[in-house]
């Protein structure tokens, strides 16, 4: 007698499985692969690309069983794998309607549980330590590229008090789920982070998500195919222990005034359909909002009231602090005493670079002249040159 199990697309098992077989099948597990002899007749490719930190694109290459049927051997007992696509029935994707159906002998249906045990245990393997970043995808989302190795929240420095106040705040949010619920308030929480380019609104984001244990949900308004329905329904399907982040939270209607070349000019999403999105009556509970942007005057007072917006944060040009600490992250083994560090900081002082350099600015400088704090110092002189001309030059615009 046989006996049959089906997994269809939709259920989180589905990528499991893919992976489990087309790992075991390599050989990188040899544990696995000692115990599994795949028979696979015909091979899907799965392409994934991604940036790494040196902004490099890379691209990554997976076999994954293809469409049809394979013989596989797994724990002394042989399975029949029949991955099928109907193409005539659509998912809430609007995608073909995949199963992944696996057939073996009765007596050996207890596989199947250590099997999907096996896979499971694999996917948080390949996850732990990681943040996943998750974009739109009809009306799902789906993983971005391969999981970021997390961000440790000591790598980004802001003013002094303001990562530790955000990460404080979330944490008492996390912690008072149900003190919302017993006193009926909708359990929800918006952050909005303004100020000047590079300054660290996202990596500051990235790094809460990791220090939480927390993945990543990034929403584009002027995406193609986003309107209010879906932005709304996008909103109810986040997966839990993931934070919502809506970057350049103004730019999406200045966009709409621009047409692209081939006449897009935006996404449909209108303002009144993002306020109904965020605090509605039909809007998600149990999220966690992050609005960024480098022109906080140009958002609408109703965008960011309270309860839309419950925590505002400006993160601003490095202050001396925060550029001590630069400092000692880049040149502390290089300079003990610290006498170089305090050079750096006087100069900076006296050139009036304190407070108008941005974080990544400072970042650059330091990873032009990586073990080179002689050269960082000489390379101020350059730095302020550089920002007095963009200075005369924005004064000379406004005239």
């Amino acid at each position: 007698m046989l006996v049959e199990l089906e997994i269809t697309k939709n259920d989180d098992a589905y990528p499991w499985l893919l992976q489990w077989i087309d790992t075991a099948s390599r050989g990188l597990f040899d544990a696995l692969a000692r115990r599994i002899t795949p028979r696979m007749h015909h091979l899907q490719l799965n392409t994934s690309t991604y940036k790494r930190a040196d902004g490099a694109q890379v691209t990554d290459f997976y076999l994954q069983p293809g469409h049809g049927k394979h013989i596989m051997r797994y724990e002394n007992a042989w399975m029949l794998v029949n991955r099928e696509r109907q193409g005539n029935h659509l998912d809430t994707n609007g995608e073909p309607f995949e199963t992944v159906t696996l057939t073996t002998l009765q007596a050996h249906k207890h596989v199947f549980e250590q099997l999907f045990a096996e896979a499971h245990e694999m996917a948080q393997q390949n996850q732990e330590g990681k943040t996943l970043v998750l974009v739109p995808d009809a009306f799902d989302w789906k993983p971005f590229g391969q999981p970021k190795r997390k961000r440790p929240l000591e790598s980004v420095v802001l003013e002094e008090g303001v990562k530790e106040r955000l990460v404080q705040d979330l944490q008492e949010f996390i912690q008072k789920r149900e003190w919302y619920f017993d006193r009926g308030i909708p359990y929800r929480r918006g952050y909005l982070l303004y100020g000047p380019p590079g300054t660290g609104k996202s990596s500051v984001i990235e790094a809460i998500a990791g220090h939480l244990n927390f993945n990543i949900a990034m929403l584009n308004l002027s995406q193609r195919g986003m309107t209010d329905d879906r932005l709304q329904f996008m909103l109810t399907k986040v997966p839990p222990r993931t934070l919502v982040l809506l970057e350049d939270a103004d730019a999406a209607w200045v966009n709409r005034k621009q047409a692209n070349e081939d006449g897009y000019s935006g996404a449909a999403v209108t303002f009144s359909g993002l306020l109904n999105a965020m605090d509605g009556v039909a809007s998600a509970e149990e999220r966690i909002l992050f609005l960024t942007t480098n022109h906080v005057e140009r958002l609408d007072e109703a965008l960011i009231r309270p309860g839309r917006v419950d925590v505002t944060v400006r993160i601003g040009e490095a202050t001396d602090w925060q550029i001590q600490h630069l400092l000692e992250r880049f040149y502390g083994e290089a300079d003990p005493d610290g006498a170089g560090r305090q050079r750096f900081l006087e100069k900076a002082r006296k050139l009036g670079l304190v407070g108008a350099l941005s974080p990544a600015e400072l970042q650059g400088l330091f990873l032009y002249n990586k073990e080179d704090l002689e050269g960082a110092i000489a390379s101020l002189d350059e730095v302020a040159l550089m920002h007095a001309h963009l200075a005369r030059k924005l004064n000379g615009s406004d005239e």
